[in-house]
């Protein structure tokens, strides 16, 4: 019987998510997919994915929809806990267009801006040249745009510690090793917390069902 509730229990929360566990469950299947590549046709496959400056001149859609469908790593597993913790209960929170809408927004914007300063640095020679085709994959920028917008969810103080941690660990990692990644990840966390306007009701869901409402009465 415990082990039956426990298992209701995981797949209330996996049905509450859709979004989100859909997501997961293809992840899995290309992490399967890059361990039985290797060598050079796995890094061929993933710079295929890659939002990286070339690709962003050449085919921006196609790479920021496939980029989002590949790990950066050869492990599943801390990403069934982070959608867990952080998207998870953002989509439930959120819905599901508020919460794909916040996502994309940071890995868009967050793609753009650290891909373009990375141009910015080949121009004038600070980078090489070969970066314009850097490998550049992955779910974080949407993850980090996503958990960010949550902290508007955890009531204060806190929602202090909780920002306070984030914004300490990406900026160590920016001040550490200063590259395109670390900026795409501080631009995501910044962009998440302007979406603020995303975790407010509409007025006219408000207005849609007090009209439900007064028609019940009515009835």
């Amino acid at each position: 019987m415990r082990l039956n509730s426990w298992l209701t229990a995981v797949w209330r929360y996996v049905r509450s998510a859709p979004l989100t566990y859909t997501w997961l469950a293809a992840l899995l299947v290309t992490t399967i997919i890059q361990h039985q590549l290797h060598g050079r046709d796995l890094h061929v496959l993933l710079i295929q994915s890659s939002t990286n400056i070339h690709h962003l001149e050449t085919d921006p859609l196609y790479v920021l929809v496939t980029s989002l469908f590949w790990i950066d790593g050869r492990f599943w597993t801390p990403y069934l806990v982070l959608f867990s913790l952080i998207l998870a209960p953002a989509e439930r929170w959120l819905g599901q267009i508020r919460w794909l809408s916040v996502g994309l927004i940071a890995h868009v914007l967050a793609t753009y801006i650290s891909e373009g300063l990375l141009y910015l640095a080949i121009h004038d020679h600070v980078a090489p040249e070969r970066l314009v085709h850097v490998r550049d994959i992955g779910v974080s920028y949407f993850l980090v745009g996503v958990g960010a917008v949550l902290a508007y969810r955890i009531v204060r103080p806190w929602r202090w510690v909780y920002l306070g941690t984030a914004f300490i660990y990406f900026g160590a990692a920016l001040v550490g090793n200063i590259n395109f990644t670390a900026i795409g990840h501080l631009c995501a966390l910044l962009i998440g917390l302007c979406c603020y306007p995303f975790t407010r009701p509409s007025r006219d869901a408000g207005r849609t069902t007090d009209s439900s409402i007064r028609s019940r009465t009515t009835v």
